[in-house]
């Protein structure tokens, strides 16, 4: 997929955890898994899915705890102390799952990162961080790859940066057109990256030269 530039996506604010004028109590979520599973043709109150009400708002606590996380924190402290280190920061498949904001059916697979520093340095397992804080949400693989190009320009002001993220989608696998093993493939360039073909080549031969999957 050839990489099309548009402006950052703005950065979501996070939504507090404790929020109750936005969103609705623990037993509302729980009543509405139970109409689910009415919808479905089950019946909630037989033994096996007595507890999946509480199980299942429990779950989407910790799948979808990307609201709470604010990616700015995560990037807020830098490292200026790199012994004039400038060129590329790369750090390759990061894994993540996230869900589809169209069906709320998951999708996953790995994201690869790199920016060229100006003022500094972020600790590597941040950039994973900031990959799971967007994943943790509804997401579109688009949007995803803007979020994170945009939380980190913002918060480090790099002379480039490039992310590339490669998915497979259960909404296609599982449901609708049903063809297992697809692969998704969206990309962003900024700065160095976007303003000369050759960075772009020699981060996608980075990725081929040296992957170990």
């Amino acid at each position: 997929m050839d990489a099309v530039v548009k402006p950052l996506t703005p950065m979501l604010k996070p939504t507090p955890a404790n929020d109750v004028a936005s969103r609705p109590s623990r037993e509302e979520a729980e009543a509405a898994v139970r109409t689910l599973i009415r919808w479905a043709g089950e019946n909630p109150d037989r033994e096996g899915l007595l507890e999946t009400p509480k199980r299942v708002v429990k779950a989407y606590e910790e799948l979808f705890a990307g609201y709470a996380k604010d990616p700015a924190d995560i990037l807020a402290k830098t490292f200026q102390e790199v012994a004039g280190y400038d060129d590329m920061v790369l750090v390759k498949d990061i894994p993540f799952h996230t869900h589809c904001e169209h069906h709320m059916v998951p999708f996953f697979g790995v994201a690869h990162i790199a920016y060229y520093p100006a003022e500094g340095v972020v600790g590597l397992s941040k950039l994973a961080r900031v990959v799971d804080a967007f994943a943790r949400r509804l997401q579109t693989q688009e949007t995803m790859t803007a979020q994170i190009v945009g939380a980190i320009d913002e918060a480090l002001k790099p002379r480039g940066i490039a992310v590339l993220i490669e998915a497979e989608h259960m909404c296609m696998s599982m449901r609708g057109i049903q063809k297992q093993g697809a692969s998704t493939v969206t990309t962003q360039f900024t700065g160095v990256f976007r303003d000369d073909p050759a960075e772009q080549s020699r981060f996608l031969t980075m990725l081929r030269g040296f992957s170990a999957r």
